[in-house]
């Protein structure tokens, strides 16, 4: 699917448990198809896509990006600003034709992004990092590389 492939996976460990657990999901994926993965930290959610960009400018820019971390709903309207930029960067990413998952929980209570982050063996971190991946393949399919 994205043989030779460069993955870097951006995380955000606010939630420091919930992000560990999607990055383990996102190298199980890269593991199985093969890929080299890089992971590099950054302070939270709103930093990735900017993460993404810098990495997609420097001198050797890797195939596809994930975005890991968690958004936990507070009680202020901070979440839905957090929520909406973060995607909105990602969204801007794949537009230009970077190949991007989003990995990004946005959720109301840690109960919540604790299933989302492993239940059954479902990761939405390996989830995003097959949509990368997936991505990556239609981007060489349609000679874009």
């Amino acid at each position: 699917m994205a043989a030779d492939a460069r993955v870097l996976m951006v995380a955000a460990p606010f939630y420091e448990d919930i992000t560990e657990q999607l990055v383990e999901g996102a190298r199980q994926v890269c593991k199985a198809a093969a890929v080299i993965a890089e992971v590099v930290e950054v302070p939270g959610a709103l930093e990735i896509p900017g993460a993404i960009a810098l990495a997609e400018a420097g001198k050797t820019p890797y195939d596809a990006y994930v975005a890991l971390g968690c958004v936990i709903r507070g009680e202020t309207s901070h979440y839905d600003y957090v929520c909406g930029e973060s995607v909105r960067g990602l969204m801007n990413l794949a537009y230009k034709g970077i190949p991007v998952g989003n990995g990004i929980l946005t959720v109301d209570n840690i109960r919540q992004a604790r299933v989302r982050a492993h239940v059954n063996g479902r990761n939405k971190g390996g989830a995003a990092t097959s949509a990368a991946l997936a991505m990556l393949a239609l981007k060489r399919r349609f000679g874009a590389v």
